[in-house]
């Protein structure tokens, strides 16, 4: 199972994620699919998030029993601590008008 969480989405995306998940609340995107759909499916959300943001989070059978990627900007970064994937906090201020932005997590080959 996969989840994908959208923030200030273009309506294109939206509409390209609705065609292969269910929508289940606004911005809100639950499917099933193999890892290489998956990897698609994400590779579209990062070409097209624009100034949004958004997260994916899939089942793995690993420690933690799931995975996720992040893109675009927000306050929440992902962080390895030995070996588990947690969420930091970045400080509360705005970054500057024209700031790059953070770096993108994608999902890995598992």
């Amino acid at each position: 199972m996969m989840v994908i969480v959208t923030n200030n989405a273009p309506p294109r995306l939206r509409g390209r994620l609705a065609a292969w998940l269910l929508e289940v609340r606004a911005g809100v995107y639950v499917g099933t699919y193999s890892r290489r759909v998956r990897q698609r499916i994400w590779q579209q959300v990062e070409a097209a998030i624009g100034e949004g943001d958004a997260i994916m989070a899939w089942s793995t059978t690993g420690e933690q029993g799931f995975d996720f990627a992040t893109t675009g900007t927000n306050r929440r970064m992902p962080v390895d601590v030995d070996g588990l994937k947690l969420v930091a906090f970045r400080a509360a201020e705005d970054p500057p008008a024209g700031a790059a932005r953070e770096p993108k997590h994608g999902p890995d080959d598992r």
